[in-house]
């Protein structure tokens, strides 16, 4: 297959070019910045109306990744600014030009979030579930509804609700090793928010089942199958990292919901307070096989 995919030197968007090239797709990279790649790049530049949509023609499927990372800073009005726009507007600019192809892909598969359902304490989510309230819920459901051009095309349209992504490469787990490998990080707020993770294997998996499997369009859930509380994922980290002759292996202080509402603001409330418990419902009943469905199991692995 023909597969173009933006965000490319991202954390996942990186691994998944890796992934579809083992497997012999045929890769392309929609860059903003020119730059040397064994895969076949375009260039686009939404905030220009800029792309080059000949090298867009006869496309199998465009998986589209690209957008402001939302944990690289607090946010300020310009930061929220910056990933509301990167995704609305980048988002509907690509999705209007591949409606415009004289062959347009057959399929997008368009990352979203789990932010989409905001926070709903242990009540399980599936993708049926209605959008929650804040910043990211709003973000996430435009995010979607910016698609529509393509999906109104007679392109299959899958949005794919990314939870927190772990890989000891990057990302939310690279950040928290030396903070827990030092004993320094223990429970956020009083611990009982839900956390609904993936390892990034499973990440590009799901995005490989995705592009592959054509009854899939719509909300699917990226995250792992067994979602834990913050508790449980403490505890877990501090078991994996900390030997047991160590007290941190057994408790670390917690960090007061109040002080990291006052520190981070939104973004303490939305990304390490709210309390998402989403399954990955459609994944399963379409057969697909996670690598890591258990926590300790998948930290032991990459740790």
């Amino acid at each position: 297959m023909k597969i173009l995919v933006t965000g490319s030197t991202g954390l996942v968007g990186s691994a998944l070019v890796r992934s579809l090239n083992l497997q012999g797709h045929d890769v392309v990279r929609l860059l903003r910045k020119r730059q040397n790649f064994a895969e076949a790049c375009a260039f686009w530049d939404y905030r220009k109306n800029h792309i080059e949509a000949e090298k867009l023609e006869g496309l199998d499927a465009v998986v589209h990744l690209a957008g402001e990372n939302i944990a690289s800073g607090l946010w300020s009005d310009a930061k929220k600014k910056a990933i509301y726009n990167s995704r609305i507007q980048g988002t509907a600019f690509l999705s209007k030009t591949l409606a415009e192809l004289e062959t347009p892909p057959k399929a997008m598969i368009c990352a979203s979030a789990i932010g989409y359902y905001g926070s709903k304490g242990d009540k399980p989510l599936t993708e049926v579930s209605d959008k929650g309230t804040g910043f990211l819920a709003e973000t996430c459901k435009d995010w979607e509804n910016a698609a529509s051009p393509a999906k109104e095309a007679g392109i299959r349209v899958a949005y794919a609700r990314l939870g927190i992504v772990l890989s000891p490469h990057g990302g939310a787990l690279q950040l928290m090793y030396w903070p827990f490998k030092l004993g320094l990080a223990g429970n956020l707020g009083n611990g009982k928010q839900y956390m609904s993770w993936v390892m990034l294997d499973d990440v590009v998996g799901a995005l490989s089942h995705l592009v592959s499997n054509d009854t899939l369009s719509g909300p699917v859930n990226v995250v792992a199958p067994e979602p834990v509380t913050n508790a449980e994922f403490t505890s877990t980290m501090r078991k994996t990292l900390i030997p047991p002759f160590l007290p941190m292996h057994y408790w670390t202080p917690p960090a007061p919901a109040i002080i990291i509402s006052l520190l981070l603001g939104g973004l303490g409330d939305e990304l390490l307070l709210a309390s998402a418990n989403v399954k990955p419902i459609r994944l399963l009943e379409t057969g697909y096989q996670f690598k890591y469905p258990q926590l300790k199991s998948a930290l032991k692995a990459v740790l």
